[in-house]
Formats: C-alpha cells, sequence, structure tokens
C-alpha cells in the first residue's frame, strides 16, 4: 500500500482504492509518481485476475490535485513534472495486461476522467458526474487523454467535454459511452465485484489477446499476428481443450493459463 493508494483482494480481484476523500480523491504529483509501482506486483500475479478501481467516500476522483499544476521544479514549464508522472501512470494502467473496471460514484473529473478511461470498463451510479476541465484552466489537453475520450465517445462528444469543461450526469454519460453500465447506487459495490468475479472466471488467455488486439486496432493495425499467435498459445497451453471439456461436461471450466 502507497499513501493514498489503497490496494486489497477479493479473491482473484484486486481492489485499488483512490483514498483521499478530503481532497474527493484528487491526484496529487506523488499519487501520479507511484501509481505504476502500485499495479506492477498485480499485473505480474497469476493469482489476480481483474482489477476494480474505485475512490473512497462519495466521489471517484476530483483530478488533478490543482496546487500541483504551477509548483514544478522549471520555471519555464512548471507543469512538466506533474505531466510526465500522469501519462506514466495512465500508461501503466492502460497497458495493464488483466480486466479492468472503473467503478464510479461521485465526482469524476479531469484526471479522474483519465484514469476512468484507461480502464477497460466503466461503471456508475446515479451520482456520479463527469467532467473535463483543461479549458477552464489553459490547459492544453494530451494527445492521449485526447485519444482515450474519442475513442470511447467520439470526436463531436469530445469536443463538447473538452470546449465547455460542463459537468455531465451519469445517463448522459451512459448515452454517449462514457460509461458502459449504470447501477443503482446501493448495489453498484456488489455489483462491480459480481461482474468482476465473472471475468475472473473466463479465460485469461482470451481476455488477453482480446485487449491486445483491441489495442493493435486502435493504433491502425490488423492483430492478424497478434490473434494466431495466441492462438497457438491456446492449443498449447490445454486453454481451448479445457473450456471445451468444460461445456461438454456442464462444469465450471478450470482454465490452465496463468499469463
Amino acid at each position: 500500500m502507497t499513501e493514498h493508494l489503497r490496494v486489497t483482494r477479493d479473491g482473484q480481484v484486486a481492489v485499488l482504492t483512490i483514498d483521499r476523500p478530503e481532497k474527493r480523491n484528487a491526484m496529487t504529483v506523488g499519487m501520479w509518481a507511484a501509481l505504476p509501482a502500485v499495479l506492477a506486483p498485480l499485473a505480474d500475479d497469476p493469482g489476480v485476475r481483474a482489477l476494480l478501481v474505485t475512490g473512497a467516500g462519495p466521489s471517484f476522483c476530483a483530478g488533478a490535485d490543482i496546487s500541483d499544476l504551477l509548483g514544478g521544479p522549471d520555471p519555464v514549464d512548471p507543469m512538466a513534472e506533474v505531466r510526465r508522472h500522469n501519462l506514466a501512470a495512465q500508461a501503466a494502467l492502460r497497458s495493464f495486461p488483466k480486466p479492468t473496471l472503473a467503478v464510479v460514484r461521485g465526482h469524476c473529473i479531469g484526471g479522474g476522467v483519465e484514469l476512468a478511461t484507461c480502464c477497460d470498463l466503466r461503471f456508475a451510479d446515479p451520482t456520479a458526474v463527469f467532467g473535463v476541465t483543461p479549458a477552464k484552466v489553459g490547459i492544453v489537453y494530451t494527445p492521449a487523454s485526447t485519444r482515450a475520450l474519442v475513442d470511447l465517445v467520439g470526436p463531436a462528444t469530445t469536443k463538447y467535454l473538452l470546449y465547455s469543461g460542463e459537468l455531465v450526469d451519469a445517463g448522459t454519460a451512459l448515452r454517449t459511452g462514457l460509461v458502459d453500465r449504470l447501477v443503482d447506487a446501493d448495489d453498484l459495490d456488489a455489483e462491480a465485484h459480481r461482474f468482476a468475479a465473472v471475468l475472473a472466471s473466463r479465460s485469461g488467455l482470451t481476455q488477453r489477446s482480446i485487449k491486445e488486439v483491441v489495442a493493435a486496432l486502435a493504433d491502425g493495425g490488423d492483430g492478424e499476428a497478434l490473434a494466431a499467435a495466441r492462438y497457438r498459445e491456446t492449443i498449447a497451453a490445454g486453454e481451448l481443450a479445457e473450456g471445451v471439456a468444460a461445456f461438454t461436461e456442464r462444469r465450471a471450466p478450470r482454465f490452465p493459463w496463468s499469463g
């Protein structure tokens, strides 16, 4: 556990909680810097099959701590340090090799949206509000963060969010594709854990191949070589054989591949 970034386990599901509720879980430069090292052992642990990302208290994450934006050591580019750590944290979460699910309630603003869009999926409850606010403070939004939004909601909604900095409610987020499921507030945690357990029960090799191919397609590739290699691996590892046997025998599969 790193200060303000708390990791717990629920069976094969790891839970990363942004734990700074007195500041609506705003991310300091130190928290951005620490995130890759927090994720690395979870990525390497074969006992972790899925990752939930959430916030302590009534908010997910209110963004980057505003006090850090002009606090860097370089007066010519005072945001250089926070930008570097922010981008590294996003890359670590985006490339996490197992399924990731953001569990969003309350404020999900700025850097909070960056964290949520770096996850594979997003569940929210009706209290969730989303906003991307660089135009409010004169920040030039990075291409990596912009692309994550475009991939989810398309160019027009990306421009709407970035141009205006206005907050949108959970229903609008669901309609535009920023959120994948809207769940009653009382049921959000339980449903997120239930769904994560479902993900943990599926073939990790299939999921890894999907993640790789989707990333390749988003980068303009065709994913054919990646899919072919993973297909050969599923035969060699016995993953396909176990899946077929379990289906035939009407039992839960015990997939052998651990990544």
